[in-house]
């Protein structure tokens, strides 16, 4: 599935490595009561990182699918999703795993079947 902005999202300009640095993320979020924050993009051992890092300092959980994250190397990749695994104490579920309570926003993983 595409992922496709509609006329009621958002846009911040990110002028750096972090979304948060030097932008309005961080008031946006603050007025919209976001708790949660879901990280993906390219470079994952720099921008999302970086993101995700500046959200754990902000007191918001990470959400970091490791299938929407890309670095130069598969190496560097592994390095910053277990950065934000061990460290940020974030979620990396690859997203295919991943599913939201419609009434909290919250990423749940699917129960698996019983045997």
């Amino acid at each position: 599935m595409r992922l496709r902005p509609t006329r009621d999202d958002y846009f911040v300009l990110k002028p750096k490595h972090s979304g948060f640095y030097d932008t309005t993320l961080e008031t946006l979020l603050r007025d919209l009561h976001v708790r949660r924050v879901i990280v993906t993009g390219i470079a994952g051992n720099i921008c999302v990182l970086f993101t995700a890092n500046d959200a754990y300092m902000r007191g918001m959980k990470t959400v970091a699918p490791r299938d929407c994250c890309v670095s130069n190397t598969v190496d560097d990749n592994d390095a910053a999703l277990r950065q934000i695994e061990r460290v940020l104490k974030g979620d990396t579920t690859p997203s295919g795993r991943l599913s939201f309570n419609s009434r909290s926003g919250t990423p749940r993983r699917p129960r698996r079947p019983a045997r």
